[in-house]
């Protein structure tokens, strides 16, 4: 019986190429390998692989040039260290690094008010979930933060993935969603008022949602890579809640064990997240609520990076320094900078405020 095993299949990228050989010749010293060319007596097309991808350069294409990313962890090695080159038939050749470095841009200080009742706050995202920007300009990059709905519920097409970020934060606002992360055990139930931090390059997946899921994403920086891991089958089998992902530990915070306690801000009480310590300082997530309505608080100033709040519930006012009052109700969110005087005023006794804080630790001021 023959033991013959067909080759297994591929991809090919057809490019153009007026002068064949100038072609060969490029891609050839660049690192491919020429595996097959005809015809023989005038050759027309080559067929070269390399860097676990094969090309086809033909005298007879008429196809535009391409762009190919050349990705390596020895980029230094390849084409004597140049980062971008281009071929005689037009095809770009960017030479890139294996691994994700993650950058934070500076944050872009400003005072920033998003109002749920915008007319065009929404907008349809990926699988059908809808997304409202809560700071529409990121602070330069530093941050992104996302309202997200999920209006009709059931199983998620999510896959095993993990994100090359510096934080992270899930708030589950309404409903819930059933989540699994590597090392931490099977999967569980996110419900409203709970949240999670993903730390970095954790490996996670979305499984499924009830109807009408809302949930409050925080990210920084504003961009980063998004990586699917088609190896790692979740759960996994190992349990490891105190692993550290660059530092950083996984934090589930549940609604029904929280221990309220008196905030920094006078009227006020808070349940801690626990966030501050998984993430050895570098975020503080709070919930706090005033013990009854209130008419106004001091006059306050803060000297974090980046002070996140959003209104889970209730009314109030927010009066900052050389701004206009804004009349905040349930799903509006505002960012205050660092050292600019503010308060809150009318706040009704119903007021939920989730508030991030980046760095977590940092000073509040009275005036």
């Amino acid at each position: 019986m023959s033991t013959y095993q067909p080759n297994p299949s591929y991809a090919q990228l057809r490019l153009p190429s007026e002068d064949l050989t100038a072609d060969m010749d490029f891609f050839i010293q660049l690192g491919f390998r020429l595996d097959k060319i005809f015809p023989a007596d005038h050759p027309a097309v080559a067929m070269l692989s390399g860097f676990g991808m094969h090309i086809v350069l033909d005298k007879r294409e008429e196809s535009p040039p391409a762009v190919i990313n050349i990705i390596t962890d020895t980029p230094e090695t390849i084409a004597q260290g140049k980062k971008e080159l281009t071929a005689p038939n037009g095809t770009v050749i960017h030479i890139l690094p294996r691994t994700q470095t993650l950058v934070t841009p500076s944050t872009q200080h400003h005072f920033e008010v998003c109002k749920l009742s915008e007319a065009s706050s929404w907008v349809i995202g990926r699988a059908g979930m809808l997304y409202r920007d809560l700071i529409p300009d990121r602070l330069g990059g530093s941050i992104i933060a996302s309202h997200i709905s999920i209006p009709k519920g059931g199983p998620v097409p999510d896959m095993v993935h993990y994100h090359t970020i510096g934080f992270q934060l899930i708030f589950c606002k309404r409903g819930w969603v059933k989540l699994v992360y590597e090392d931490q055990g099977p999967p569980f139930i996110l419900r409203a008022g709970d949240c999670v931090t993903q730390p970095p390059e954790i490996r996670h997946r979305v499984l499924e949602s009830s109807d009408h899921l809302e949930v409050i994403e925080i990210g920084v920086p504003a961009e980063h890579m998004t990586t699917i891991d088609h190896e790692l089958e979740l759960p996994t089998k190992t349990y490891s809640p105190d692993r550290l992902f660059q530092g950083q530990r996984f934090c589930h915070h549940q609604l029904e064990d929280a221990v309220w306690k008196d905030w920094r801000i006078e009227g006020f009480r808070f349940r801690e997240s626990g966030i501050h310590s998984a993430t050895q300082g570098d975020a503080s997530v709070h919930v706090a609520k005033p013990i009854q309505a209130m008419q106004k608080t001091p006059i306050l100033s803060h000297t974090t990076d980046i002070l996140f709040n959003f209104i889970l519930a209730g009314i109030m006012q927010l009066d900052a320094e050389g701004q206009e009052t804004q009349y905040l109700t349930e799903g509006d969110a505002f960012v205050i900078p660092p050292n600019m005087k503010y308060q809150f005023t009318h706040i009704s006794k119903d007021v939920e405020l989730l508030e991030v804080a980046l760095p977590g630790s940092f000073e509040t001021i009275m005036h």
